[in-house]
């Protein structure tokens, strides 16, 4: 008998033990629970200095900002949707749709302490509509783009891998506004420098001018180079044609009638 009972008090002292899991269980889902509740204005506080949004609705894991900045620029709006997974390893990843007017993007980001990283990054639209960031400032004609991957820290770029295909573009301090073609802008895995510097492959892919160059942008300086050959093709406008031809000037064409150009600009 005196056996028993200790085997029995043994039981007893190890039954108290085995409910920490349920317990444990029981507090992660009452905090998803809570996670859940929250609004989605609270994701301002997890936003960068330089970042301001408004206008929420929805809550902190499936929320909108009507209203979005980025330095005081008007940026559109955004939508998400948080992995609920991911923040069990203390992460914050989340499926976005952005809006510009009518420039989309859908991707899916992580943020983390100083830096963010993105991936099956997809969208489009008219450039006009991203003037008010400061890009493409007189530009017009339409943009797509596809990325598999882009990191970085809220600063500069780190690395980015995909393309950006514009068509019809025009400008009007070209060629008296007249059509400039379609082209596609590649981005390999070694296209950001360690100084922030992006390097990219550009191509035309049809229209009144036949390129092929390297394009070189300084976020820092604002500033970027196009060196190649440019040609002009037979549905070039007399406008497009005739400032083609006093570039050529600078340099001799080849036997293709190809001339090598370098353009330093601005954005």
């Amino acid at each position: 008998m005196p056996a028993s009972r200790s085997v029995s008090r043994d039981i007893n002292r190890t039954r108290p033990a085995r409910r920490w899991p349920f317990i444990l269980l029981g507090l992660i889902a009452l905090s998803a629970a809570v996670i859940f509740a929250l609004p989605a204005s609270l994701a301002a506080r997890f936003m960068p200095a330089q970042v301001h949004a408004e206008d929420f609705s929805g809550s902190l894991l499936h929320g909108a900002a009507g209203k979005f900045s980025i330095n005081s620029r008007d940026a559109g709006a955004i939508e998400w949707q948080v992995h609920p997974l991911a923040l069990l390893r203390l992460a914050l990843v989340a499926d976005i749709h952005w809006v510009k007017v009518g420039f989309l993007i859908d991707g899916t980001a992580e943020i983390g302490p100083g830096s963010f990283a993105a991936h099956d990054i997809k969208g489009g639209g008219p450039i006009e509509n991203l003037q008010t960031l400061g890009f493409a400032d007189g530009w017009q004609g339409t943009a797509s783009l596809t990325f598999t991957g882009i990191k970085g820290n809220f600063h500069q770029l780190e690395a980015a891998v995909g393309k950006i295909e514009v068509a019809n573009l025009s400008s009007a301090g070209i060629a008296a506004g007249s059509d400039l073609g379609s082209y596609e802008l590649q981005l390999g895995p070694q296209s950001i420098a360690p100084d922030g510097s992006i390097s990219a492959t550009l191509k035309d892919t049809g229209g009144p001018v036949e390129a092929q160059a390297q394009i070189r942008f300084s976020p820092a300086t604002r500033t970027g180079m196009l060196s190649g050959t440019l040609k002009e093709r037979a549905e070039a406008s007399p406008a497009l044609r005739n400032q083609l031809n006093n570039l050529s000037q600078l340099h001799p064409r080849d036997s293709s009638g190809r001339f090598p150009v370098e353009l330093e600009f601005t954005f």
